[in-house]
């Protein structure tokens, strides 16, 4: 019939009869569930925000593998490195970095040399 399977015109019979012409409705799908939940999405962004510990993590600033790894680690969860750009980017997070300090830099000294080079 009209280039139709059978099968999806007998699908449409079915829901017809069981709820009338709302039956014939397109159902959407919900997708997946996430894997993580609001409150390990919660410690993920805090995690995130904190930034990482150079000694624990081996880190100076986070990258997307860095964190696949961290939250396999502390969730038991495996996210594919794309994923968690769009995870990031779900709980807000832009996709910028700051420059890396050393951490023996001293602030001082550094607000001192900016005060007292000359301008290019």
């Amino acid at each position: 019939m009209g280039g139709m399977d059978r099968q999806t015109l007998r699908d449409w019979v079915h829901r017809f009869n069981a709820q009338g012409p709302e039956g014939l409705k397109d159902i959407r799908s919900k997708g997946h569930a996430p894997r993580l939940t609001p409150d390990q999405i919660a410690a993920f962004a805090t995690i995130v925000e904190t930034g990482p510990d150079r000694m624990v993590d081996g880190v100076v600033r986070w990258r997307r593998i860095d964190l696949k790894r961290v939250i396999e680690q502390r969730f038991g969860v495996v996210y594919h490195e794309r994923t968690i750009g769009k995870l990031l980017a779900q709980i807000g997070f832009a996709r910028l970095s700051v420059r890396p300090q050393h951490p023996a830099q001293d602030g001082r000294v550094v607000e001192s040399f900016k005060k007292t080079s000359r301008p290019h």
